[in-house]
């Protein structure tokens, strides 16, 4: 059973449908990223897998209970960890107030461990905290339970470079001791360097689910050839070329056809240097983003 199963999740506010028909399955020990800029619709079906919205239309299960069954979906929250967007915090306690708060509720078996690695002055009042010491608090209440299955919206925001790195290797070994991840973000580098698959979601619907090394293998590579007279694109004369850029004489361009063909063509012609590297994921990401958007903007809510 997989830990984590949408199955036609819908949610209309009005006439805009902020997540329209969702299907896909999330397994156990996979880091899954969801990804889309603001107001594609992430949170929204994040607040629905945590039962705080109903779904329109549809359904999803955790561990097997539906998420519309408030008593069924009770019973399992005590094996899941949870940071929304925006975490809701009391600005007049201190940061160890809540934690303890926390622990009662939940427990806090890794709570030591994981306040060696995310550092909120727990000191100091709430109130007081930047952006980033607010999101390692979250953090470390998030995961402090041990939990089994772990469900974020954008879990590196405001956290600095270092930080974030932390918390990718973090999320990397409990991955490998069998944890289940699905976090929201629009941070395209830290989808590739963490996630096992990613779906990508534009205007309430799924454009696809698959692996972050097929997302990229069908992005194609980044050719920089360096050519002696200098290349042009009829000179390829190749299906696949796409985005051709010349300067000089070196040339650019992502290559999706057939390798052998491309070399064969480059043969023809005196190269200098040459390099072909995967395109960044930012430009596989723009194949679905390319097209033009809704004319209206959707609100925070979606």
């Amino acid at each position: 059973m997989a830990t984590i199963e949408v199955q036609g999740l819908t949610k209309a506010y009005g006439d805009t449908l902020a997540n329209d028909d969702l299907e896909f399955s999330i397994e156990r020990g996979e880091i899954f990223g969801y990804l889309g800029p603001n107001g594609s619709g992430k949170s929204t079906t994040i607040r629905q897998l945590m039962g705080f919205q109903s779904p329109t239309a549809g359904t999803a299960t955790l561990f097997g209970a539906d998420i519309r069954d408030q008593d069924a979906l009770r019973e399992v929250k005590s094996r899941i960890g949870f940071l929304p967007g925006e975490p809701a915090f009391n600005g007049s306690v201190t940061g160890e107030v809540f934690l303890d708060y926390q622990a009662r509720l939940k427990g806090d078996s890794r709570r030591a461990e994981l306040l060696e690695l995310f550092t909120p002055p727990l000191d100091r009042k709430i109130r007081e905290y930047s952006t980033g010491n607010k999101q390692m608090l979250g953090l470390v209440q998030a995961f402090m339970h041990d939990p089994d299955l772990v469900i974020m919206d954008e879990p590196t925001s405001g956290l600095d470079p270092l930080k974030q790195e932390a918390f990718n290797r973090f999320l990397r070994r409990e991955r490998d001791d069998g944890l289940t991840v699905f976090f929201s973000s629009h941070v395209l580098g830290e989808v590739r360097r963490v996630c096992d698959r990613v779906g990508i979601i534009r205007e309430g619907r799924l454009v696809t689910v698959e692996t972050v090394d097929d997302l990229l293998q069908r992005g194609g590579k980044r050719v920089r050839v360096h050519t002696d007279p200098p290349l042009t694109k009829a000179d390829l004369g190749l299906d696949g070329v796409v985005d051709f850029e010349a300067e000089g004489r070196q040339a650019q361009f992502t290559f999706t056809g057939d390798y052998d063909e491309l070399f064969e063509a480059l043969s023809q012609h005196r190269i200098v240097d040459v390099e072909i590297d995967e395109p960044p994921i930012e430009e596989v990401f723009m194949h679905y983003y390319g097209g033009p958007q809704r004319t209206e903007e959707r609100n925070d809510a979606t």
